[in-house]
């Protein structure tokens, strides 16, 4: 395909095309009329049209071309274009069974169908087999009269992430095979993965008496120099674990092998979400790469590390915009996670991670506050889901933010580039983290007494309402200015006149105590303080001493519902504060042991973030956002399950 990027000019960029949506029958569209276009005045609408909305979009046709333009009631419905064939295509040349001779002599009566377009807002039933049809009969006539050649067949690719090929094999074009995954680039053939299917219609019956020449079958061979087990063996020889993530003492290097071996086994385990064996190769090595020891864990760095370089394009467009189901890898990962360590009383976590970000183009990317600097800065925003039980922990869910500002008008052209889907509506950080909350405690994959979350989400009184509602204890920490009563004030209740409407409104009475704030209660010398080990630290135990207060929250200067305060002081003094719908009766035990359940999460972050490449990406598109942050679920994963073993194996 042509490098040059297409210019408009002037007469086209003053183009206006109806966009108002067409929702009838066939019959009801009324008379349909092709217009050959090809260097006539209306060229330019089919570039405009071609360009905007082809998922292609429009280069630079060389050599023979047609374009027609498919009109209904003088609105263009459709574009074609047509062009001389593919020089060589295994698929379409075994079909067709013609020598190397043969198709120098003949290639030229082979055309290419390189566009077909009916525009999203054009919604008639079978409109798309009936063009095709049309077409057809056209391209044959009008290649004869304007080139002097006859068609004895044309060829086209459906590209299957976006296609089905439905309109093809309803107009009687034929499946030949697939492309072998390769383009041109300024360097020769290079491999890109993305095979394509091909489809043939035979224009003359006797095309292979013409040429001579009889139908061979089509064998493809994987593209992929070397096979799925040279590929395993080959990453299992370049194991190289990040060594802060694996530090056991007492590993061998018999051992270290046998975890390389483990990854292997690990990541066959997900082999339904592949369609292709090379997209299991580069997934292979995609998670290879984020355990491993390379100081950068991006695309670039971890294909030249395990592949090659000719491979950094197919492993872009793998995390981007190859077809494989990251949906079904995370639906797996949930069910190994659930099986290894959910326990009837765990705890569902909630917490946003921000990741700094350089330009504008990354995906939901915009000055908003981020937690890895502590400031305002130009960054993403994930909302993830983790799940903490006295077995372990792990991250079981994800959400990009997309701040508001990217559903602006002025944001279209960059949501179409990252691929944003068009259903997609603006939601707060809180509405991300309460959907993702619901779909997994819905699922029943994740047992849960408790939901733990920070103060992004615990100051709003709103979403704790909503976790109320979930039937479910609830740790969810607030900001030091939190105003509550110690003790429920007494409160004036509303008089009303004789329309209904409150004459006076509820407010409390003049002599109650007015409402504090945690951090004044906090400074109280008479608390009492209980000292509690939090955490099993790798710089030993994390101790923090807590204060535990039946309190009524203070809402819209009124008393609202009666919860438990927890205070954390930690070593150096620095205090945390939380609420939680816990039972009064609770025993402080069970408020300690949820204290202990909130923190994994943060852990998740600091390996992921440290050790796993969660924050080295440079993917910009929406696919590619969550495919990659699937993969740090699955290394934290795959690490959880290597230390569960290890610990049971060290008991013998």
């Amino acid at each position: 395909m042509c490098s040059r990027e297409y210019t408009r000019t002037g007469k086209e960029q003053e183009l206006s095309i109806d966009t108002a949506v067409v929702e009838c029958s066939l019959k009801e569209l009324g008379e349909i009329r092709f217009t050959l276009v090809s260097g006539g005045p209306r060229e330019a609408v089919w570039n405009k049209l071609v360009r905007e909305h082809h998922y292609l979009g429009h280069q630079r046709m060389f050599g023979r071309r047609l374009k027609y333009l498919a009109y209904a009631q003088e609105r263009p419905i459709g574009a074609f274009g047509f062009k001389s064939a593919s020089i060589r295509l295994e698929a379409r040349d075994c079909f067709i069974g013609w020598s190397e001779q043969q198709r120098k002599k003949y290639l030229k009566h082979i055309v290419n169908n390189s566009r077909f377009l009916i525009p999203k807002w054009i919604k008639v039933p079978n409109l798309a087999s009936h063009l095709l049809g049309r077409a057809v009969k056209l391209v044959k006539a009008d290649w004869y009269q304007r080139f002097g050649l006859k068609v004895l067949l044309l060829e086209s690719f459906v590209n299957p992430l976006y296609f089905k090929g439905i309109s093809y094999q309803a107009s009687n074009w034929i499946y030949a095979g697939t492309t072998k995954g390769y383009s041109l680039s300024n360097e020769g053939y290079e491999y890109h993965g993305n095979l394509k299917e091909i489809y043939v219609y035979v224009v003359e019956r006797n095309f292979r008496a013409i040429i001579g020449c009889q139908q061979r079958p089509f064998s493809p061979t994987c593209p992929i120099r070397r096979n799925k087990e040279e590929a395993d063996s080959m990453m299992i020889q370049k194991a190289d674990y990040h060594p802060d993530l694996i530090d056991w003492e007492w590993l061998t290097p018999e051992v270290v092998k046998n975890l390389a071996e483990e990854l292997v086994a690990f990541h066959e385990e997900f082999r339904d979400v592949f369609g292709r064996v090379e997209h299991h190769i580069l997934g292979e090595n995609y998670l290879q790469g984020l355990l491993s020891n390379i100081p950068r864990k991006n695309v670039e760095a971890i294909t030249l590390e395990y592949l090659e370089s000719s491979r950094v394009r197919s492993m872009q467009k793998y995390i981007s915009i190859y077809s494989w189901d990251d949906s079904l890898m995370l639906a797996i990962a949930k069910n190994k996670l659930s099986d290894l360590i959910v326990e009837e009383n765990g705890m569902l976590t909630v917490d946003e991670s921000g990741i700094p970000k350089k330009g504008k183009e990354s995906v939901g990317v915009a000055q908003q506050y981020c937690g890895n600097t502590g400031k305002l800065d130009n960054c993403q925003v994930g909302v993830f889901v983790g799940y903490t039980s006295e077995i372990g922990y792990g991250l079981i869910d994800r959400g990009l933010y997309m701040h508001k500002s990217w559903f602006e008008e002025d944001y279209r052209e960059r949501r179409e580039k990252c691929k944003v889907p068009e259903e997609l509506e603006f939601k707060t950080k809180n509405q991300i983290a309460l959907e993702l909350l619901q779909q997994n405690l819905d699922s029943g994959q994740f047992q849960a007494g408790w939901v733990g979350f920070d103060a992004g989400f615990g100051s709003d009184h709103n979403f704790r309402d909503a976790i109320d509602l979930l039937d479910v204890n609830y740790l969810g920490g607030i900001k030091s200015n939190t105003l509550v009563w110690l003790n429920r004030p007494e409160v004036r209740i509303p008089t009303y006149s004789g329309k209904g409407r409150p004459a006076v409104k509820p407010q409390v009475l003049e002599g109650e105590p007015a409402a504090v704030s945690v951090s004044e209660i906090a400074n109280d010398p008479d608390l009492a303080w209980e000292v509690a080990v939090l955490a099993e630290g790798a710089k030993g135990p994390v101790i923090a001493r807590l204060c535990f207060i039946r309190v009524v929250e203070h809402r819209d200067g009124l008393p609202g519902k009666d919860l438990w305060l927890v205070i954390r002081k930690d070593a150096g003094g620095k205090l945390r504060y939380a609420f939680s719908n816990a039972p009064a009766d609770i025993p402080k035990k069970q408020l300690i042991r949820a204290m202990t359940m909130r923190w994994p999460i943060e852990q998740c972050f600091e390996d992921g973030k440290k050790y796993l490449g969660m924050d080295h990406y440079e993917h910009r598109g929406w696919t590619a956002w969550h495919r990659h942050m699937t993969y740090v679920i699955l290394a934290l994963l795959f690490l959880l399950r290597l230390r569960l073993a290890f610990k049971k194996n060290s008991l013998h």
